[in-house]
């Protein structure tokens, strides 16, 4: 079986920089709208085929495996902004207080990201052009990645002081920790990246 590596995931999508992944999507049979709505996650399949995934296709083992991750773009007085936050993972309590943040799921998965970055185009849109493909491998003394470790600890020291319930999308200067799922009442938390982190991932590929 082929197997893909974050490297070659991110040489075979940087192909189609500035590509429109609807027309991509009608190529590979991948439903874009479907009876009038539009199916949420066909960006992702098309991204998926484009970086080599198919069915006889797996991603390589841990130490090179990645996840790829699109976040919509918009242009805003001639610069290309994220839309929004980028979820990174999902918050467990008991590992929150037990992992620090280099032994952490959170690092472990900003540190496999292939991030795409897409240009929005509205919600009803078949429309959307890959801007840009780049990872997150900072060098381990990057002053941004100690930077999110110091967000990180701190949210994680309020969690061991004060309970899950004081943690607040409020606390952290790149990255939060705030409720994910719909409607008020929600006691699950997650992990995000700030706009301007998005932002700083997006500007360190050019």
């Amino acid at each position: 079986m082929k197997i893909v590596t974050r490297i070659k995931a991110i040489e075979n999508l940087n192909k189609y920089i500035g590509q429109d992944l609807g027309a991509l999507a009608a190529e590979y049979n991948i439903t874009v709208v479907k009876h009038g709505k539009q199916n949420k996650g066909w960006k992702g399949l098309v991204l998926e085929r484009l970086a080599g995934l198919e069915n006889n296709v797996s991603k390589a083992p841990n130490g090179l495996s990645f996840e790829l991750k699109s976040v919509s773009f918009i242009h805003r007085n001639n610069e290309l902004l994220p839309k929004e936050t980028m979820a990174i993972s999902m918050i467990n309590p008991e590992e929150l207080k037990h992992d620090s943040f280099f032994n952490s799921h959170t690092w472990a998965k900003l540190k496999s990201l292939v991030f795409c970055a897409v240009a929005w185009n509205g919600a009803s849109s078949k429309k959307s052009k890959l801007v840009s493909v780049t990872s997150f491998d900072f060098a381990a003394e990057d002053d941004l990645i100690k930077e999110i470790e110091k967000d990180y600890e701190f949210i994680r020291n309020k969690l061991i002081k004060n309970g899950f319930s004081s943690l607040t999308g409020k606390d952290g200067k790149w990255i939060q920790a705030r409720t994910k799922g719909a409607g008020h009442g929600s006691v699950s938390r997650a992990f995000y990246a700030r706009k301007k982190l998005v932002k700083r991932i997006f500007d360190i590929s050019k």
